[in-house]
């Protein structure tokens, strides 16, 4: 099985291309349809925590990524508060789709 986008090898059934992340559409006719990931991070929830929070890198805590997080506090001290812009535009991007994976590489769920 090779990938729909980028032609790259597939193990059986992999819903998501280990090369370019691309969803292979694995489904078969009248089959139903596939399971969410119970572990799914929300996107809403993620880009609300950016806007809000994202001084403190709140938002890049629940997504996983502790080390941006830390630099984001980091930052908005350093800064007197203005690299807090950093987390609000990232909350926008994440709302919008830009950023749309956590730490471990699975998408957000809407």
């Amino acid at each position: 099985m090779y990938c729909k986008n980028c032609g790259a090898s597939l193990e059986n059934n992999s819903a998501f291309c280990p090369n370019c992340g691309a969803g292979q559409n694995t489904a078969t006719p009248g089959a139903p349809p596939a399971a969410k990931d119970p572990n799914a991070k929300s996107k809403i929830v993620a880009g609300l925590l950016g806007i809000l929070l994202g001084g403190f890198g709140i938002h890049r805590f629940y997504l996983g990524f502790i080390g941006i997080g830390v630099i984001q506090i980091i930052v908005t001290f350093a800064t007197c508060g203005i690299g807090s812009l950093w987390g609000f535009i990232e909350g926008i991007l994440i709302l919008v789709g830009n950023m749309n994976t956590d730490a471990e590489g699975r998408p957000l769920s809407d």
